[in-house]
Parts: structure tokens; C-alpha cells; sequence
């Protein structure tokens, strides 16, 4: 049998090209018995660890290697392809320097490259490839230049002596065969080795239209533009040796160099060896030793904060502590992690010496009383039965993992501390793979296709917008996806395209928090990535691989939160520091606050940390939490297993007394288990609960309770068989009947899946407590910071806004005078609305206007703004942002003045900054003074300007601000609305038996297909609450049109409170616009018009626009006004109008606002 191994060949990594994916590429190889493979990806190592242990797994040897652009380096504009392959370790370290300089060093445009100079420096351990017919030497040969050709190929056979081949394709691509024809004539005449390849692209043949379109996806290219190269064919797939050996059965030797060279690479990789970077320690001490130090110098200052040091029972307490600590550090430094626990320590220190905000724990590192000594944790572990084995387990040796929290503005600050610390070339990120996601890939396949965006959007829209949803789940679960798909052909030809590239590698970028610090250099250990700019330095090995490679990962996470309790304290601080209160020390509060409790148990979380979800805020209603304990719980049941499970009313049950409280179990229970299971009502909530139970029931060691714990979490039966006889045999050795032990262990392992780590539940509980604190005791400070913290999100700013209104708080328009880029709050206690809010109105131009602010004092008027700020920045757009936002209503003059003044006021800032520059200004003074010139009012011009309706005033401040801070357009139908509807929104109550009738301005709508039609959902505001109305198929199909965002409409229905949000709901049966009703209810139209006032002009204004308006049922009444004289005139029938809110508006500016009201029956 002929023997081959593909030596060529780009996997999904390629990026560029390619849709191998490498655990079929492994089984296929295999499966052909090839026995050998090498991966030879575009520059760069992205996928080289999975496909070394899927290749190891699969019985096959992989061979390393990578596809290089090589510059030429007499035309800097020439680049040619270069293949290498690793033979040994110096081979693979070269080519990872290789590799992370072409990123670093070689990139253009994005390409990255590298120099001949560089190869020659790294030449020590490599074969090279020529690359066929793309390659230097090969397109020598194409252009019929030999002696180039011969010269090429000298260099390289002298710089990789023994170790260049020729590379022979038969792809049937253009110049394959006339390339390999003149290669093995020049192989002969120079005694070099040729070796076939087929240059892999995809496993089958059948995937060539697929790869077609991956790479049209790269290029933004459609499949049939006639531009675009086509650099690829069909032949290019996983040949099989038999395939190989026929198809270069004339040149057998090229097929034995290719089993040759495999055996001549034998890279062995390292895997998951760690090594540590070296922490500094003062000199006399080792490592281990000034750890113990530090441990326990910090766990005195712990003790010294949680109890009193001189009460009796201390020193009993201390011991509990004491050798928890020595425990732990026994198994840290048995286990060789003192470093990594120090370097944790070290930049978690400098953080908070530079006042930047850390989370007080996250995951199972909360566990550890070493953490807490050493204040990479706050959260004391033994006060809540948190496990050190939950985090670092003797029995099963694996990396300690922090994931540490910061603040999210800050964050960056201490990423590049650690570069500093321990060296840049040590210390980088980690990279991502973003791959093409179900509804993205259908989108990119319609466009590579040619097909419609309508259909490219329709299709795409058909699937669930879901976490980790696929193409086979939507056909699963969508019945009308299916229908739509057999009734369209196109749409038909788009999804099987689609499911042949979902899921492939479609680019990289950066992980959210993940840093590595090597030991050394971090090429030592893994190749690096960056973009063209230099920036965004990351290693080539994701997550997992990188960690397999040896390297230590640290996790630098930016949490939201934290950045809002810091930003709430700073300006709680400027307060009590006012009123001389010391500062806020927002770590050492008190864990049973009673207004905390009771904000808690109203379930008005909006904004509390991992309490503010409409689901989360009905449990919390339901369970009344009043301790932190039941918090904790909180974040622990709010997930699917245990809402699904009934184990959260079994909770909320116990808790209140309507369910016996049983250890676990009324029927299987033992008094063993009551300490660990009290604090959970009997319920078995935690991972930590369940190792206990097996510690303290079967005599396990917490190491091996928690290799019993993953057990129970991967489900084997025959592992569960085996621990359920171990937990057995280990009962009856405490003295615990068989019997019950098997209906325990039973119990625990249905609730083991259910298991939250409690470790991570208390730390993150302490940071829901602090937030549900602060907005107890401080409201207007936590809810500016709550706002400042989503300035960009005008949906959040909205919701938090409603909160505001109904904690009854004060929120201020923006102010050019006493507002900041963030929501800030007064010495009246009144939230001022943050400049940076106002859409188009950026950093740059308000740190403009706070800069001439600080630096001159307030403003005085309009013109003193523009004459102060600089007009690049704050420019006219800029201003009449402002304007219409309120940002000058302090100033005491009205917008519409404003900004008929606005004009003016550039002008003559731009003319005396002209006169400044040129020295004018100090010989005559301002040429161009500006109103304020002849008059103590700068307005005096301007006040004759329209005044701006109620509806213009506060759609400029929707429009800026995206809500109604200053009224509502409700307002001035108030008087009128009240006619159709007597209760306002706030005022409904809950009655399914009589219709009511509610009046509100739409907010937002969307429909919901239901198997009896389309049903529309909206929100209707009226200014003194929000409620959602529904509208079944058939009144959704007759009032479809009425359904505006934005408009008044008068809904007519049954009121409920919902299921689902606990709040009330309505059901509409018809819907109404406020024209429909006044045609309905409007008894009269009444015009007042004073004598004076009437004339040609008047009337014939008059005539026209009340001529505007008829056709309608609304009967028009003049009441004409003489000094001692008042008569009523009923026009006639011809001159009934529809009272539209334009022709209300209208006839208000004719004869003025307060002339113009209906008369309702």
C-alpha cells in the first residue's frame, strides 16, 4: 500500500481560507491510514494545540508548521509564499518567532509578513517547502526565467541545507502542471528533493462551493463577480494516498518525500506543564516562606477587624482560623502556587493603593482564607461554609483560576500595571475566534449568493434570537421556518450553503479580561498576535490552549457595578464632607441593615446588582428576603435548573412556615446533616453543600467530596455507581444505616445538578447588598451614578428615569451652569441630568464648556456662552442641542428666544475672536458688541420670536434627551383626556369583570405571532405610570393602524394583574385616536374672537383654516368680544370640522392659546 502524508493543508484557522475543521480532519486522516499530518496555517499557531491533542487522540502524528509571506528584497511590493515545518523544538521556537514578528514587526495593511533576513535568523530546525507554482521559485518557472529560478532556489537550499523541497501540485489549477514539469527538471539538474502536496483547503470535494463562498465572505465579494481571482478548485480536498499515488504515478519519489519529511518532524509539545512567573521576595526568605509570612500577618490584621481581640473566647477562634490557614497553605505550596497567589496579591494591592475599585471575589476563589489573608478576597470564608477545596482541590491538581473584578473605567490601568511589573515582552491578553453564527451566516451566504437583502432578512429573522442557538435547532423548533423553506427555493439553496459553514472561524479579537504572565518571553511559550497598528497585543493560543502551553492566566474582569458604587460614594462623600460627616467606608457595612431589608423585600430592585430583572424582583417579593444569607440564596436560585426543579417554592415554603423544614427530606433524613442544610431551610442549594453532606454522612475528605461532586455533574453512570458504593460503605463505617445512605446520596445527586458555588453567590451577594444599601440611604447619589454609568443607552436612561419619578426623587434639566458630563447630584439634593445625556453633544465639546466654566465663572446669557467656548468644539449643532434640551433654562430666558438669538450670538463670538486675533479688539474695543450693546437685555431683539408650543418644547427635549423630563405631551390634553378616561394610569386597580377605559401616549409596540394570528402588544405612558396593552388577533387586525409609537390613543378593556410581572395589564378590545373621540364626544368647537382684532386679513386667515379642517361632525362656534358686548355665532352646517390637534394648533396661533377649547357633552 502507498504510503502519503499531506504536508499542505489550511484548517478553518487560516482565516483567509480554508473550512477544515480539525477533529474530523484527524478521524478522516486516520480513517486513510496516513500516518501523519501537518498543519500548515496562513502565519499563523491559532489552532496548533487542538489539533496536536485531536491528532494525539486520534492515533495520528502531527506535524507542525505554518505558511509564511515572504518579502522580497529587491521589490518590497513582492511577496511570495513560503511553507515551513517544525522538525524539533528549536525548529517550532523559530517559528514562533517567525510568526509573532511578521504580526509585530512585518504587518502592512493588515498582512503580515516576513524578511529573508529574519528566516536567516531563525533558521535552525525547519524544512521548507517552495509552494508550488505561488511560490518564488515557482513563478521563476511560469515566467520562463530559469536562471532566477536556479537562483531562487539556491539560496534557499543553502539557507535550509537538507531541509528544501520543491513542491509538486496537481489541483488543476492554472500553471500546476506546467510549474511541476519545470520544477522537476530544475530538482534534477540541482539535486534537490521534490515532494507532492494537494494543498488542502477542505476534506471533500462536495465542500469546494462552500469554501468558495468563505472566502467571497473574507473578500466582501460575491460568488459571480467576474473580478475576483479564483485561486481555488475542487481538487483540493483530503486525497486519499491511493488517490495521490495515481495521480503521481510518474514521480514516486515526490509521494516517499512526503512520509520522509514526517519522519524527520517530531515535535513533541509539553502540554499542560505550568510555569510561574517569579514573584521578588526579600532576600533571606524563600518563597514559601514569605508567603506563610504574609499569610499570616494578614490574617491578624482580619482577625483583628471581625472580632475582639481581647474577649475570652479569642483565642478559640483564633485556632478555627489558624489551622484553616495552615491547611490551606500546606496545600498551596505542596502544590507549587505560592507565586501565583503573591502575583494575584501584588496587583490587586496596587490597585487599591491607587483608589481603583475591586470586587470583593468572584467564583471559588472566595473560598480561600489564604485570599482573604491576603486581601485578593473580602469576604470572610469560614463565616459562610466556603470550601478551599471548592477552589483548589488536593486530591485532583489543577491551576488556581482568580477571576478578579475592577472597575470597568479602571481596569486597563492595572492590565498595564502588570505589563510594567513584570515585563511587556512577558505579559499579554488572550485571543478570541469569533466563528459565523447561525443568523449572521445566513446573512453573509445570502450576500455572497446575490440574493435579496429582503430575503437574506427574513430568512435570518425566522431564527430565535438565542444564546447558542444553530441552524438544526431553529429547523427544530420553528414550524414556520420549515414551511418557508420548502415553499422557496432560494431561501432553500441560502440555508444548506449556510449549515455547511456554520460554525467556522471567521476572525479574532481580544479576550474580555484574560492576561497571561510568562515566565520569560512570552515567544518562549506561544506566538503573538497584533493588529497593523502595533496595538492589541494577545497570544495566537485561545484560553484553554494557552494554559495547556504552560502559561499561568489571570483574569481582569471589568464590572459595571463597581464603577457605580464609586462613583455613588465619591459624591455621597463631597456631601457628608458638607454637613462634616467622615467618609463612607462603603466595605465595613453592616450586613443586617433593616431599610436595606425593607427596599429588598418591596421588590424595588431596579438598578441593585443581579436583583433588577422583572423575574428576579417576582422571587424576591415571593421569598421576603431579611437576612444576608437569603441574598445569597437569591443569586443561587435564580437560575433555570432550580426554577424548573420546584426546589424555589419548596424554599420560599420552609422559609415561611407553610412546609415542614426536613434534613433534606421529611422520609430520608439525619440529624448529621442539619448544620450544614439550616442556613438553606433543609434545601440542598450549594456544590459546597453537597460536599459537606458527603464529609460529614460518608467520610469523605472535602478533596475527594469534590471529585464526587463533578462526578455527579458529568452524569456516567458507571462512575455514579461506583462513588454511590464508596458513600455507602463510608455511612455505614460512621455509623449511618445503609439504607438511608443510598436514599441521600440519591437526593443529593438529583439536587448535585441543581448546585450553585456558593463562594461565588456570597461575593457577589456583597456587592448586591452594597448596592441595595446605597439606594436606601443615599437614592439621589446611587441613581446619578446608576444614569452616568449608561450616558450612551437611552433605553436604560428612560427606565431609570421612570425609577426616579416613582422614588420620588428630583431630577433637573441639564445645566450650562451647574450640570457635569455625568448625572451629579445638587446641595438641594436634586439629580442634575448629565451634559454628556445630550445626543450630539460628545466629551470634547462639554469638557469645552466645563473648562470655560471653571476658568470664568458661570454664564451669564447666551451670547456670554458662545463669546467663551470654543466654536470647533461646541459648535452651532452643539448648541441648539443644548437649547432644546433645558441645558439653558437656568439662565431665565425662554428656548424659543434662545434660539432666534442663537444666529447673532455665533456671529458676533466668531467676529471678536477675529477682532482679538487681530489685535483690533485692543485698540477699539468689541467692533461687533451684539445686542447687549444699547440695551440691558441681549434679547431685546428676539422677544417678538414664536413662543414653541408644549409639544415643541418637550419633543426638543425628547429629541436631545430621548424622554420628557419637564412634562409630558399628555399634559395639556389633560383636562381633556379625563373626559374619556376619569382614572389616570397610577389610579387603575385590578377588575376583570368591568371594562375600563385608560388614555396614554404609546411608547413602544411589537407584535407576537401566536397560533390564533398576530397579536399587538404596546406601552402606554400618561405621565403618572406605564401600562402594557394587549390586543388579540381580531382587535389588533382593526386597530393595527391607530398602534404609533408616539400618539395619543384612548384603549377600552379589562384589567389584570399579569401572571408573569405581577404588575397590571390590559386587554384591549378597541382602540381609539383623541381625533376619533372628540369627533365622537366634541359638542362644540369654540372660537373666541375679540373686535379689535378682526379684520380682512383676519377673516380671510380664518376662513382658510377652518376650511382646512371641514367634513367633520364638530359643529364651530364663534365667541365674538366687544368692550361691553358678548355674542355667541354658530357657523353652519358646511363649516362642521374635524378637531384635529393641527387645526387646534393652528387657530391657536391665530387668535391665541387660551381662545381656542372644545365643548364636550
Amino acid at each position: 500500500m502507498t504510503q502519503f502524508v499531506h504536508l499542505r493543508l489550511h484548517t478553518e484557522y487560516s482565516i483567509v481560507d480554508g473550512l477544515v475543521r480539525i477533529k474530523p480532519l484527524m478521524a478522516r486522516v486516520a480513517e486513510l491510514a496516513m500516518p501523519a499530518v501537518a498543519i500548515t496555517d496562513v502565519c499563523n499557531f491559532y489552532g496548533l494545540i487542538k489539533a496536536h491533542k485531536a491528532a494525539i487522540d486520534a492515533g495520528v502524528q502531527p506535524i507542525i508548521g505554518a505558511d509564511l509571506r515572504v518579502l522580497e528584497d529587491d521589490d518590497p511590493d513582492k511577496v511570495y509564499p513560503l511553507c515551513l515545518l517544525a522538525m524539533n523544538a528549536t525548529g517550532y521556537r523559530n517559528l514562533t518567532l517567525l510568526i509573532s514578528r511578521a504580526y509585530t514587526e512585518g504587518q502592512q495593511l493588515g498582512v503580515p509578513r516576513v524578511r529573508k533576513a529574519w528566516l536567516e535568523e531563525c533558521r535552525d530546525g525547519l524544512i521548507a517547502l517552495s509552494c508550488g507554482a505561488a511560490g518564488d521559485v515557482g513563478q521563476a518557472l511560469l515566467a520562463e526565467r530559469v536562471e532566477l529560478a536556479e537562483q531562487r532556489a539556491r539560496f534557499w537550499m543553502d539557507l535550509y541545507p537538507q531541509g528544501f523541497y520543491l513542491e509538486l501540485h496537481r489541483t488543476g489549477r492554472e500553471g500546476d502542471e506546467s510549474h511541476l514539469h519545470a520544477a522537476v527538471a530544475l530538482a534534477d539538474s540541482l539535486q534537490c528533493p521534490v515532494v507532492a502536496t494537494n494543498d488542502v483547503r477542505f476534506l471533500s470535494a462536495e465542500e469546494f462551493e462552500a469554501h468558495e463562498a468563505r472566502v467571497c465572505i473574507g473578500e466582501g465579494r460575491i460568488l459571480d463577480d467576474p473580478r475576483r481571482a479564483r485561486a481555488y478548485t475542487e481538487q483540493q480536498y483530503l486525497r486519499s494516498p491511493a488517490e495521490m499515488a495515481e495521480l503521481f504515478a510518474d514521480i514516486p519519489e515526490a509521494l516517499q518525500n512526503s512520509v520522509e519529511i514526517a519522519r524527520r518532524c517530531s515535535v513533541v509539545l509539553e502540554l499542560g506543564k505550568p510555569y510561574l512567573p517569579e514573584y521578588p521576595v526579600p532576600r533571606g526568605l524563600s518563597m514559601d516562606a514569605y508567603f506563610r509570612q504574609l499569610s499570616h500577618e494578614g490574617l491578624d490584621r482580619r482577625l483583628a477587624a471581625l472580632f475582639d481581640v481581647q474577649s475570652p473566647d479569642f483565642a478559640e477562634r483564633q485556632k478555627t482560623y489558624r489551622e484553616r490557614l495552615e491547611f490551606e497553605l500546606d496545600t498551596i505550596i505542596q502544590m507549587g502556587f505560592p507565586g501565583y497567589f503573591l502575583i494575584v496579591m501584588d496587583f490587586i494591592h496596587w490597585a487599591k493603593q491607587h483608589a481603583i475599585p475591586v470586587g470583593p471575589g468572584r467564583g471559588s476563589g472566595a473560598g480561600s482564607l489564604v485570599a482573604y489573608a491576603l486581601e485578593i478576597t473580602d469576604l470572610d470564608p469560614l463565616a459562610y461554609d466556603l470550601l478551599f477545596e471548592r477552589f483548589l482541590n488536593p486530591e485532583r491538581v489543577s491551576m488556581p483560576d482568580f477571576d478578579v473584578d475592577f472597575c470597568m473605567e479602571r481596569r486597563d490601568e492595572v492590565i498595564d500595571y502588570v505589563a510594567d511589573a513584570y515585563g511587556r515582552e512577558a505579559v499579554s491578553q488572550i485571543i478570541t475566534f469569533g466563528t459565523m453564527a447561525a443568523k449572521a451566516v445566513v446573512r453573509d451566504v445570502a450576500r455572497v449568493q446575490g440574493k435579496s437583502y429582503g430575503l437574506a432578512d427574513k430568512l435570518s429573522k425566522m431564527i430565535p434570537f438565542e444564546v447558542g442557538m444553530t441552524l438544526q435547532k431553529a429547523l427544530e423548533q420553528e414550524a414556520p421556518l420549515r414551511e418557508f423553506l420548502e415553499e422557496d427555493a432560494q431561501a432553500q439553496e441560502i440555508w444548506d450553503m449556510a449549515v455547511q459553514l456554520e460554525g467556522i472561524t471567521r476572525g479574532v479579537g481580544k479576550h474580555a479580561g484574560g492576561v497571561v504572565i510568562a515566565p520569560s518571553r512570552l515567544t518562549d511559550f506561544a506566538p503573538l498576535y497584533c493588529d497593523d497598528s502595533g496595538g492589541g497585543l494577545v497570544t495566537q493560543y485561545d484560553k484553554g490552549d494557552v494554559e495547556d502551553a504552560g502559561l499561568v492566566k489571570f483574569d481582569f474582569l471589568g464590572l459595571r457595578t463597581l464603577t457605580i458604587i464609586d462613583w455613588a460614594v465619591k459624591m455621597i462623600d463631597e456631601a457628608r464632607e458638607a454637613s462634616g460627616e467622615a467618609p463612607l467606608d462603603i466595605d465595613a457595612l453592616p450586613l443586617n441593615d433593616s431599610a436595606s431589608f425593607d427596599l429588598l423585600k418591596s421588590g424595588n430592585t431596579t438598578a441593585v446588582f443581579q436583583l433588577e430583572s422583572r423575574g428576579m424582583k417576582e422571587l424576591i417579593k415571593d421569598l421576603r428576603p431579611d437576612c444576608f444569607e437569603d441574598i445569597v440564596a437569591l443569586v443561587a436560585l435564580f437560575r433555570p435548573g432550580p426554577l424548573q426543579s420546584g426546589m424555589v417554592e419548596n424554599f420560599i415554603n420552609r422559609k415561611h412556615g407553610r412546609e415542614a423544614i426536613s434534613y433534606p427530606d421529611a422520609q430520608y433524613q439525619h440529624v448529621l446533616l442539619k448544620p450544614i442544610l439550616e442556613p438553606t431551610y433543609g434545601i440542598i442549594l450549594y456544590q459546597e453543600q453537597v460536599m459537606q453532606i458527603a464529609q460529614v454522612l460518608a467520610g469523605y475528605t472535602l478533596g475527594e467530596a469534590d471529585l464526587l461532586r463533578r462526578a455527579m455533574g458529568k452524569k456516567k453512570p458507571e462512575e455514579m455507581a461506583q462513588q454511590r458504593e464508596v458513600f455507602q460503605n463510608g455511612a455505614q463505617a460512621q455509623g449511618v444505616d445503609a439504607n438511608l445512605a443510598v436514599k441521600i446520596f440519591d437526593l443529593v445527586e438529583k439536587f448535585a445538578g441543581y448546585g450553585f458555588n456558593k463562594s461565588h453567590s456570597a461575593a457577589y451577594a456583597l456587592v448586591s447588598y452594597q448596592t441595595a444599601w446605597l439606594k436606601a440611604h443615599y437614592p439621589a447619589q446611587f441613581m446619578a451614578a446608576v444614569m452616568s454609568s449608561e450616558l450612551d443607552n437611552t433605553d436604560k436612561i428612560v427606565l431609570f428615569v421612570d425609577e426616579c419619578k416613582r422614588m420620588a426623587l428630583s431630577l433637573r434639566l441639564p445645566d450650562v451652569n451647574a450640570g457635569r458630563y455625568m448625572f451629579t447630584v445638587s446641595a438641594q439634593n436634586d439629580i442634575i441630568y448629565g451634559l454628556g445625556a445630550i445626543k450630539g453633544l460628545g466629551e470634547g465639546p462639554v469638557q469645552s464648556i466645563l473648562g470655560a466654566r471653571e476658568s470664568g465663572g458661570p454664564f451669564s446669557d447666551l451670547f456670554d456662552f458662545c463669546a467663551r467656548t470654543d466654536p470647533r468644539k461646541v459648535n452651532r449643532r452643539a448648541i441648539e442641542a443644548l437649547i432644546r434640551s433645558g441645558a439653558f433654562d437656568s439662565l431665565g430666558t425662554e428656548r424659543w428666544i434662545l434660539m432666534a438669538a442663537l444666529e447673532d450670538a455665533i456671529k458676533t463670538a466668531e467676529q471678536n475672536a477675529a477682532n482679538r486675533d487681530s489685535g483690533m479688539a485692543d485698540l477699539f474695543g468689541d467692533v461687533m458688541p451684539g445686542p447687549a450693546a444699547d440695551s440691558s437685555d441681549p434679547y431685546v431683539r428676539f422677544r417678538h420670536a414664536q413662543p414653541w408650543s408644549d409639544r415643541e418644547r418637550l419633543g426638543g427635549e425628547r429629541d436631545t434627551l430621548g424622554l420628557y423630563i419637564s412634562g409630558h405631551p399628555i399634559d395639556e390634553y389633560q383636562d381633556e383626556v379625563r373626559r374619556f378616561a376619569p382614572n389616570r394610569i397610577s389610579e387603575l386597580r385590578d377588575d376583570r369583570n368591568a371594562a375600563q377605559v385608560i388614555v396614554g401616549l404609546i411608547m413602544e409596540t411589537r407584535t407576537m405571532n401566536t397560533q390564533r394570528g398576530t397579536m399587538g402588544v404596546m406601552k402606554l405612558d400618561d405621565s403618572s405610570g406605564q401600562i402594557e396593552v394587549t390586543l388579540f388577533s381580531e382587535a389588533f387586525a382593526q386597530y393595527r393602524e391607530l398602534m404609533l409609537k408616539g400618539t395619543i390613543v384612548i384603549a377600552e378593556g379589562r384589567i389584570s394583574v399579569s401572571d408573569k410581572t405581577q404588575k397590571l395589564e390590559m386587554r384591549a378590545n378597541s382602540l381609539r385616536s383623541l381625533e376619533q373621540a372628540r369627533q365622537n364626544y366634541a359638542q362644540d368647537l369654540t372660537i373666541e374672537v375679540n373686535a379689535e382684532l378682526v379684520d380682512e386679513q383676519f377673516t380671510a386667515t380664518l376662513e382658510r383654516t377652518l376650511a382646512s379642517a371641514c367634513g367633520g361632525n364638530c359643529p364651530v362656534s364663534l365667541l365674538y368680544r366687544q368692550p361691553h358686548n358678548l355674542a355667541r355665532i354658530r357657523l353652519g352646517s358646511r363649516w362642521q370640522v374635524v378637531p384635529s390637534d393641527d387645526l387646534l394648533q393652528e387657530l391657536r396661533s391665530v387668535v391665541g392659546a387660551e381662545r381656542v377649547f372644545l365643548q364636550y357633552q
